[in-house]
């Protein structure tokens, strides 16, 4: 290739329009280009711009697909008519029915870990044998309404032994964890913002605060009209000595926190794009803040990549009465299409608290909000609130998360509840280390050992490896000739690769964003190669200006 500075066909007023906007609405302008890209040299497009995995759990599947036959056939001992209906099942002695069905059915996919999710739950919560088939057959026929609307009774049950296990290392706090099962870390986020704003928890224009890089949508949506939020945007910018990121947070930053003007504070845990978990040190600072300084911060901590560190512990399980908790399945069981994921806050908290603490007039604004819900709106719990906002409380009726959907969320908890040998999470990591590696070791440069890292995505910072390789006078020519985006563009029109800025997720401007989940082993190689190669071009363009 020669400099691609004189092959790119993006313009510098493009490239400055585009870096107005959302990195995944970018997203799409890229695979535009990765695609013309391809129709034009022999290319195959790698998108590495999303974080679909492209891997799935087979086993909980097939636990599922089974039990959906045990399911029919419950149905059809109530009536089965030709014409293709059947009744609904039925209760009463369901769970000998089901032990006959396993032990017929054996030898069908999924069926072992449906018998061993079964003992377990009688085993270790005594679980009503009927009561639990019973919900499990419904469940998964998807015949009723949700009911406990907010959660399945035995989905909440498993789900939060697994979140004891995956988000509290095995060590959960005293008290008892709630759940609002909803669809996908996305509908959690919304709910959340959602309801701190109707309760008056949060007010349009009130101070919060954000550590960052971040998911873009912890960024674009408090600066929503509805919201406007005073966004303190918290950077993890502490290196190491030699100049290279550690992705982590100065004391003095968090220290911040400390003024109570600060309401509420959001968290990614481990971080998206640079996928680091909090250092310890951060979280006994955070601690520390509550404890002494803002005992009223409402935290949220969206934990979604927990299961890619082991031995990880969330602000949830060190915080429990000031956080919310969110936590998606998609990602760690290949499972975005379900819209599985859960909200967890702890029976005591502080949400709750601050609502007995509201002026007068607001409680009576929201005792008419909620009062066709219950005689007693003022003892109406937040989540509780949340689950009634999800459906603007007149629909509070139909609210919660589908059956099947929870169904698979509940397979998916106990099967890695039984997985007492970590089969699937040594796999996994496995891949994705080997991943991460094949990308680094192509572009070479250097990655150094962190025991926090969790490795689903990447963030390089072109700017950090600039210097290393060429020195400060380099880098002020980059920033001076080039606009951060060419970068992703020049992947996209050169190469057919697909990555995205990890400016537009408040990261450094001149960083890229790759997703380790979505593509193979081979194609990271290319990637890094490909990366790597751009920065060598530029340092050839700038040889060859600083002779003439």
């Amino acid at each position: 290739m020669k400099y691609l500075k004189e092959k790119s066909e993006v313009s510098k007023d493009f490239e400055q329009q585009m870096s107005k906007i959302s990195p995944f609405e970018l997203k799409n302008r890229l695979i535009n280009m990765a695609d013309e890209s391809v129709r034009k040299l022999a290319h195959t497009m790698l998108n590495a711009g999303r974080g679909n995995p492209n891997w799935i759990a087979t086993t909980p599947r097939e636990a599922f697909f089974t039990l959906g036959q045990f399911g029919l056939q419950e149905c059809r001992l109530t009536f089965d008519l030709p014409e293709g209906f059947a009744g609904l099942p039925q209760k009463a002695g369901i769970a000998q029915r089901f032990e006959k069905f396993l032990k017929e059915n054996a030898d069908k996919p999924g069926a072992a870990l449906l018998g061993e999710a079964y003992n377990y739950m009688l085993m270790e919560h005594a679980a009503d044998p009927d009561e639990l088939v019973h919900e499990w057959t419904e469940a998964v026929i998807g015949d009723q309404y949700p009911v406990p609307d907010r959660v399945l009774k035995y989905t909440e049950v498993v789900v939060r032994d697994y979140l004891n296990h995956e988000l509290c290392d095995g060590r959960p706090p005293q008290g008892n964890m709630q759940l609002f099962a909803v669809e996908g870390g996305t509908a959690a986020m919304c709910y959340i913002f959602d309801s701190l704003m109707q309760n008056h928890l949060l007010h349009t224009g009130d101070s919060i605060a954000l550590l960052v890089p971040a998911f873009t949508p912890y960024i674009e949506i408090p600066e929503l009209k509805r919201y406007d939020f005073d966004v303190l945007h918290i950077p993890a910018n502490r290196m190491t000595d030699d100049g290279l990121h550690l992705w982590q947070y100065d004391e003095k930053d968090i220290n911040k926190l400390r003024d109570q003007k600060y309401k509420a504070l959001f968290i990614i845990n481990p971080s998206n794009p640079p996928s680091y978990a909090l250092a310890p040190e951060t979280v006994a600072q955070i601690k520390d803040i509550v404890d002494r300084w803002n005992p009223n911060l409402m935290i949220v901590t969206d934990d979604v990549y927990a299961t890619y560190i082991p031995h990880f512990r969330s602000v949830l399980a060190d915080l429990p009465k000031n956080t919310i908790g969110v936590y998606s399945f998609s990602k760690y069981f290949g499972a975005t299409g379900w819209r599985a994921a859960v909200v967890a806050i702890y029976e005591e908290n502080i949400f709750d608290q601050l609502l007995k603490n509201l002026p007068r007039k607001r409680k009576a604004e929201l005792a008419k909000r909620y009062g066709s819900l219950t005689m007693k709106p003022e003892e109406m719990k937040f989540i509780d609130r949340m689950v009634a906002d999800s459906r603007q409380v007149g629909l509070n009726h139909t609210a919660g998360l589908s059956l099947p959907q929870q169904m698979q969320m509940s397979l998916f908890a106990l099967f890695s509840l039984l997985d007492k040998e970590n089969k699937y999470r040594t796999r996994m990591l496995d891949i994705i280390q080997r991943r991460l590696k094949a990308l680094w070791d192509n572009t070479g440069f250097t990655l150094i050992p962190d025991p926090l890292r969790a490795g689903y995505y990447s963030e390089i910072d072109m700017l950090v490896w600039a210097n290393k390789f060429y020195g400060e006078a380099f880098v002020d020519y980059l920033k001076k000739n080039y606009n951060p985006l060419d970068v992703v563009f020049r992947l996209a029109t050169e190469t057919g690769l697909v990555v995205l800025n990890g400016g537009g997720f408040d990261g450094p401007e001149w960083s890229v964003r790759v997703s380790l989940a979505n593509l193979n082993e081979a194609d990271y190689v290319r990637i890094g190669k490909s990366i790597r190669q751009i920065l060598t071009e530029y340092a050839e363009a700038w040889k060859g200006n600083s002779c003439c």
